[in-house]
């Protein structure tokens, strides 16, 4: 049997027509019987870079018996013109999440997938703080068990205060050494209390992770990189699946 934590946690591949572009992570979220794909902000579009994916393509695990077989699952980005992502800006600006919602009916029978629900947000912020342990679910550099199509995690911590603002951002840090296409990946902690309402995904959903932080005046020669992350508060999925 796969973890469940692992079927929560999707390779995205970003498309324009036929051709790759990129590699990141996303994960499911489902509310009120709707099903989201959540990955970065900057998966969909980047317009520093011109990053532009008119589509993404996910992994799909779709048989119980055989944790090889997967269908690969193409998610359109525009309706004509119109992007088909929801995003969010709070007072500092946009935020670097953004839910794609998916068309539950369309998906194959079998498929194999434990969505996040509101239920795994934190209730009390009180629950985490600076120094806990949490794990960080992804695809760096596109690594990934490539036979059974499933992830990694990376061990971290929090790095900052918990539920303050990191530098009046929507964000805290993480203490972890991350990589490209960890993008969107879920940052989580494991559940020591009751957990009604979460099913079988016994852990918390804490942010998003976006990026690794760096100072613009670090010294390349001499200092090495801080190793810290952004992760933008779970929270903003409340307003983004609305």
């Amino acid at each position: 049997m796969i973890e469940s934590l692992l079927l929560a946690v999707t390779r995205v591949s970003t498309m324009s027509g036929g051709r790759p572009l990129t590699g990141a992570t996303g994960f499911f979220f489902e509310r009120d019987d709707r099903l989201f794909l959540v990955t970065s902000r900057h998966v969909v579009i980047d317009e520093a870079s011109n990053h532009r994916p008119d589509r993404l393509e996910i992994e799909l695990h779709v048989d119980a018996k055989n944790s090889g077989a997967v269908s690969q699952w193409s998610i359109p980005l525009y309706g004509g013109n119109q992007p088909l992502w929801r995003q969010g800006v709070d007072s500092a600006g946009s935020v670097d999440v953004v839910a794609v919602e998916i068309q539950r009916p369309a998906l194959p029978g079998t498929v194999l997938l434990s969505p996040f629900t509101p239920a795994h947000l934190v209730a009390e912020l009180d629950q985490i703080e600076v120094g806990n342990p949490v794990l960080i679910v992804g695809f760096p550099l596109g690594f990934h068990d490539s036979l059974h199509h499933l992830p990694v995690a990376r061990q971290a911590v929090i790095a900052s205060a918990f539920g303050i603002r990191f530098q009046g951002q929507g964000y805290f840090l993480t203490d972890a050494r991350m990589h490209r296409g960890t993008s969107g990946a879920p940052v989580v902690a494991r559940l020591t209390t009751e957990r009604s309402g979460r099913g079988d995904l016994a852990w918390m959903l804490l942010g998003v992770h976006s990026a690794r932080m760096d100072m613009a005046d670090r010294d390349i020669a001499q200092d090495e990189r801080l190793d810290l992350n952004c992760a933008w508060y779970a929270d903003v999925l409340l307003t983004l699946t609305e």
